[in-house]
C-alpha cells in the first residue's frame, strides 16, 4: 500500500479508500456487524487507513458499526463522514448545508462513531439554497472547535467549489482539500470540469462507484456464471431498482465497456474489477485518483484491493480510453478546434514551459 497527500494538506491517505455504505442491513443489501468488522480488519491489515462513511448510510448503522469496529485503532484511521442529506422527516432543518444542520449532524456522527473528532468532513452534495459563505464559515468554525480537521465536498459543480474555495482563501477560512465525484470507465463526465479544477486547485480526487455499481465486474454480461447471476439477485440494483437507474448503467454503451474490461482481464489473467480499478489508478492526472471501494464480504474487499498488483499496458489503456471516450462538449471541443485551426503545430511554442495539446 502506498499513500498520497490529501490535497494541499500534509495528511497521508492510503491509495485506496474503504467505502462503508455496505456496513449495515437497514437497506436490505449490506453486511451485518460481524462481517463489517472483518472487512475493516482486512483493510487495515493490508495498510489501508482511509475509511469513508456518511451520516445517512444505512440510516446511521454504517457510522455505528464503524465506531464499534475501530476501537483502540481510531488514531491510525483517517476517518471521513458527510452531512447535508436529510436525517429524518418532519424537520425542515434536518437536511441541507446550513449551519444548524451542520452542527447537529457533526454531534450525531461523533456519538455514533465513538470519537471526539472527524479527520475529513464532507459536504455530501451542494445545497443550492445555502450560500457558500455560510457553508465555508460554519465548516471553519467546526475546524477551529477541533471537531473536524479537514473539509471536502462531494457531488457539486466545479464553479461552486471554485467560488467557495476562493471565498475561504480571501477570508482565511478552511478551504476544501478534496472532492468526491462519481468516476469510472462508464461515467467519465467529471473529466470536463471537475477533474481539471481539482488539478488546478490541488484537490484530492476521491472516486465513488469506481465499478459503476458492479457493472464493471462483468456480472451483467452474458459470460457471467450461474453463481454470479444468483448473487446478483440480492444486489442493491435488484433490491432498490431506482438506485440502478440513478447510476445510469443500463445502456448498450455500458455493456460494451464492461465487455472490453472483461476481455482485458482475460488477457491479464485477473478479474474485471481489478482492471477497472487499475485503469482509474493509472490516469495521468496531476493529482491522484483515490478509488473508494466497497464490499459486503472480506473476499470482495480482497479482490478489489488486489488491483494494486495489476498494471495495464499503454495499448490496453488506449483501448479502454477509446471505447469509454466522451465528448467534452462546449467550450472544450470548440476551443480545441480553434486552437488547431489557428495555430496548428505552433501551439507548443506558445507555452514552452508545459505541454499543451489541442
Amino acid at each position: 500500500m502506498n499513500y498520497r497527500f490529501f490535497g494541499r494538506s500534509g495528511l497521508r491517505i492510503s491509495e485506496l479508500a474503504l467505502g462503508t455504505m455496505t456496513f449495515g442491513e437497514a437497506w436490505n443489501w449490506g453486511a451485518p456487524q460481524k462481517e463489517s468488522e472483518a472487512i475493516l480488519d482486512a483493510f487495515l491489515d493490508r495498510g489501508g487507513n482511509f475509511v469513508d462513511t456518511a451520516n445517512v448510510y444505512t440510516n446511521g448503522e454504517s457510522e455505528a458499526f464503524l465506531g464499534a469496529a475501530m476501537g483502540a485503532r481510531r488514531g491510525r484511521i483517517v476517518l471521513s463522514t458527510k452531512y447535508t442529506l436529510a436525517r429524518g422527516s418532519g424537520d425542515p432543518n434536518s437536511g441541507g448545508s446550513q449551519r444548524k444542520n451542520l452542527r447537529e449532524s457533526i454531534d450525531e456522527s461523533l456519538r455514533r462513531l465513538g470519537t471526539d473528532y472527524i479527520d475529513i468532513y464532507w459536504v455530501h452534495i451542494r445545497d443550492k439554497y445555502t450560500p457558500a459563505e455560510e457553508v465555508m464559515r460554519a465548516l471553519d468554525d467546526a475546524v477551529r472547535a477541533g471537531k473536524i480537521l479537514y473539509v471536502g465536498i462531494s457531488d457539486a459543480p466545479a464553479w461552486w467549489v471554485s467560488r467557495a474555495n476562493t471565498l475561504a482563501e480571501w477570508r482565511d477560512w478552511t478551504a476544501f482539500a478534496g472532492i468526491q465525484v462519481q468516476y469510472n470507465l462508464i461515467e467519465r463526465t467529471s473529466e470536463r470540469e471537475l477533474i481539471p479544477m481539482a488539478e488546478a486547485l490541488d484537490l484530492a480526487i476521491c472516486a465513488w462507484s469506481p465499478l459503476a455499481g458492479g457493472a464493471l465486474t462483468g456480472k451483467y454480461l452474458e459470460q457471467q456464471t450461474d453463481k454470479a447471476k444468483q448473487a446478483d439477485e440480492s444486489s442493491r440494483f435488484r433490491v432498490a431498482p431506482g438506485f440502478g437507474t440513478m447510476m445510469g448503467i443500463d445502456t448498450n454503451r455500458a455493456l460494451a465497456i464492461a465487455q472490453a474490461v472483461y476481455d482485458t482481464a482475460w488477457d491479464l489473467e485477473c478479474l474485471p474489477h481489478q482492471v477497472a480499478l487499475a485503469w482509474m489508478r493509472q490516469q495521468p492526472f496531476q493529482v491522484p485518483v483515490i478509488p473508494i471501494i466497497g464490499a459486503r464480504s472480506v473476499a470482495q474487499l480482497t479482490e478489489n484491493m488486489d488491483c494494486i498488483n495489476v498494471t495495464l499496458s499503454e495499448e490496453q489503456m488506449q483501448r479502454l480510453n477509446a471505447i469509454s471516450a466522451i465528448t467534452m462538449g462546449f467550450p472544450h471541443d470548440f476551443a480545441a478546434g480553434v486552437l488547431e485551426t489557428s495555430y496548428g503545430d505552433q501551439v507548443e511554442k506558445l507555452r514552452p514551459h508545459r505541454a499543451v495539446t489541442a
